[in-house]
Parts: C-alpha cells; sequence; structure tokens
C-alpha cells in the first residue's frame, strides 16, 4: 500500500515536470515562438499536492490507528485538489496560459493566441483519483493492522512477568543486576544463614562479588584493578 501511493505522488509530481500547454502566438508584427508551459508553471498548486501526498505515504507504515485516519483525510484533500486544479487547466487551457504569456511577452490578454492542452493534465487528474481511492483503502484494510510494540518496554516488561520461569532458570533481571546475580529466596536464606554460623560458602561469595563488581561498573569504576 505504501509503495502504491508513493508511486502515484511521484507520478503526479512528476507530471509537473512535462509540457501542459501550448501556446501558438500571433505572427504579425514580431515573429515569436510558440510557448511550451510546464504543469509546474500553469498549475502550482498540484507540486504542492503531490508533495503532501508523498509524505503522508511514508507516514502509513508508522500511524497508529487514530493517525490513520488522519493521513487518509490527507489524501482526500491531496488528491481532490490536485484533481481540480488539473482539470481546471485542462478544461481552460486559455485562462491557464495568461500568466505565462504576460511573463513572456508582457501581456497577459493577445487575441489570437490560441492555447492548448497535452494529455499530461489528464494524467494529474487521474493520479487525483487514485490518491482518493488510496485514502479510502487505507481506511479499510487499516483496521485489521496490528501496532508494532517491539520497542516498547511497559509491554515487554509486562509479557515477562506474565511467561512463567522453566525450573531452575534464573529470574529476570530486575535493573543493574544480572539475572545471574538474583538469587532465589531459599538460596539468600541458606547463604544468611552460612554468615550467622560463621561458614561462608563459595557460591554466596561468588555471588557476592559479581554483586560488587556490576556496583562498580554503576558507578564508573573499572572492577578489575
Amino acid at each position: 500500500m505504501v509503495l502504491g501511493i508513493v508511486l502515484v505522488a511521484l507520478l503526479a509530481f512528476g507530471s509537473t515536470t512535462r509540457t501542459w500547454l501550448t501556446v501558438s502566438l500571433p505572427q504579425e508584427a514580431v515573429q515569436s515562438p510558440d510557448l511550451m508551459i510546464a504543469g509546474s508553471d500553469a498549475a502550482t498548486p498540484v507540486t504542492a499536492f503531490a508533495l503532501v501526498a508523498l509524505a503522508a505515504a511514508i507516514a502509513v507504515s508508522i500511524a497508529g490507528r487514530v493517525a490513520r485516519w488522519i493521513i487518509a483525510t490527507i489524501l482526500v484533500l491531496s488528491g481532490v485538489g490536485i484533481a481540480l486544479v488539473s482539470g481546471k487547466v485542462a478544461l481552460d487551457p486559455s485562462a491557464a496560459a495568461e500568466p505565462a504569456i504576460g511573463a513572456a511577452i508582457g501581456v497577459s490578454s493577445l487575441p489570437g493566441a490560441q492555447s492548448a492542452a497535452t494529455a499530461f493534465p489528464w494524467l494529474a487528474v487521474a493520479t487525483g483519483v487514485l490518491l482518493v481511492l488510496a485514502a479510502a483503502w487505507v481506511v479499510v484494510a487499516g483496521r485489521r493492522w496490528s501496532v508494532n510494540r517491539r520497542y516498547d518496554t511497559g509491554s515487554r516488561g509486562e509479557a515477562a512477568k506474565a511467561e512463567p520461569l522453566l525450573p531452575g532458570a534464573p529470574a529476570p533481571s530486575t535493573g543493574d543486576i544480572p539475572p545471574a546475580a538474583v538469587q532465589p529466596e531459599g538460596a539468600t536464606r541458606a547463604a544468611d544463614t552460612d554468615t550467622r554460623s560463621g561458614r561462608r560458602t563459595t557460591s554466596g561469595s561468588a555471588h557476592a562479588d559479581e554483586i560488587d563488581s556490576w556496583d562498580e561498573l554503576s558507578r564508573g569504576n573499572d572492577p578489575t584493578r
């Protein structure tokens, strides 16, 4: 869907770089060449609408449910704007060519000037209609899209709590302390009992050293020096 909307928006933008209008000036006193007017000059808003549609197409891929409705509305407005402006140029080329004629010879209204539209304004009209259809496509198909929560720390933490631990597996990490350094409740009591009786086990010493190393790292110190 994203690629389709991008291609349609690029097609609308690319059409404005081509010749939309050809103007034949009267050859009476001064010989003047025919004018070739590009779509960006004959219908400047079409270029802006195409760029807006292109940005909306890229935003569809990362938008949520509410944002998709907003993007669909933007696509509808862009498509309608492209279709209306392009259709006006195609149906009334003389009025659309007046600014370009005035810039070329200094007189916008010249009797005897003949203006004709090429096929590119109609191509732009078609792209505008396709953008409106694409907006409807986003609304209908977007209902079945799931939201990507891969980087949502809150959801990840809840999922980790909900998953049961396998027998003998270490507890999940709860901060700067690695999972291996988190002792089960029974092991902690045993280590406390051995310490009070004057017997410190090798396992309890290893866990304590590992915790001390992580504490040193969290303070920015090198525990190996």
